[in-house]
């Protein structure tokens, strides 16, 4: 993530600022915002986002194996399906859980930037977390620290479709090769193949997301306000302006994911060895 935390930067950016253009390629966008700002802005908020990420993931990823642990205890083979429910179920506990993390840690990122299309920076200076955490609970109440939690229960599509279509892969690659482990190189190219289709059917609903969490889609007074906010967002962007900033989140999102899954599969191996488990791990 850090390695590739330049590229994040790039998306938010993109997402919320309707006035800066996407370049050709991210590169261009990455030195853009460095010529701008300085080199260091393209790590501001680096520290929450990595606290954030690896609780999100410890929560997705124990869910998960705890239901498929579960469900599997009787013997019953494993299937796409399966896979796709639980991932399902998975992502909502993580969204009820670790959303104000993330409403946090993106106002922490676009504190202090100066946006292309002139809208003024509304938030208080914060300190951390904690401090993001107390003056929004203090300032606009509980309730917005999930205040993008419609679109992410939505986005929990996401990591289901990924997984779903990450275990098929893998299950089929090692019924068509005949072994019981694959490569390390296999894993990463399944992995960041299932997060690219998963990324691109789900990223309009992203750029919502992400303004949601930033507080520029939010109703002053009534749930209708908001409504018609993002709905004057769908008309004034269209179908293509909804994907602005998709090449700098599947670089990033993909490599992410890759790296994340080879990781994975390799950790999972050596922990139950570790327990006493010896040879390769049947999933």
């Amino acid at each position: 993530m850090t390695a590739f935390f330049p590229l994040d930067t790039v998306r938010i950016r993109l997402q919320v600022d309707d006035a800066r253009k996407a370049r050709s390629l991210p590169f261009y966008d990455v030195v853009d915002i460095a010529q701008e700002e300085g080199v260091l802005s393209l790590y501001k908020g680096l520290y929450p986002v990595v606290t954030s990420l690896v609780c999100s993931n410890f929560v997705y990823f124990y869910t998960f194996r705890a239901l498929r642990s579960v469900l599997t205890s009787d013997g019953h083979g494993q299937s796409a399906l399966q896979d796709l429910l639980i991932g399902t179920v998975a992502g909502v506990v993580n969204v009820l859980t670790t959303t104000p993390l993330w409403v946090a840690n993106t106002r922490l990122k676009l504190q202090g930037t100066k946006l292309k299309s002139g809208e003024p920076s509304h938030y208080p200076h914060y300190d951390g977390m904690i401090d993001a955490f107390v003056k929004i609970i203090r300032q606009e109440g509980v309730k917005a620290l999930w205040s993008s939690t419609i679109p992410s229960l939505i986005l929990v599509c996401n990591p289901a479709m990924h997984f779903m279509m990450y275990e098929a892969m893998k299950r089929r690659l090692r019924n068509r090769l005949s072994v019981k482990e694959l490569s390390a190189l296999s894993y990463f190219l399944i992995g960041g193949l299932a997060k690219c289709v998963a990324t691109t059917a789900t990223y309009p609903i992203q750029v919502i997301q992400a303004k949601l969490r930033a507080g520029q889609l939010s109703g002053n007074s009534t749930k209708h306000s908001e409504f018609a906010k993002i709905l004057h967002l769908l008309r004034s962007r269209g179908i293509i302006g909804m994907y602005k900033g998709l090449e700098a989140k599947l670089l990033q999102t993909v490599l992410t994911a890759a790296l994340m899954f080879l990781c994975y599969e390799k950790i999972v191996v050596f922990v139950f060895r570790l327990m006493g488990f010896q040879g390769p791990v049947k999933k």
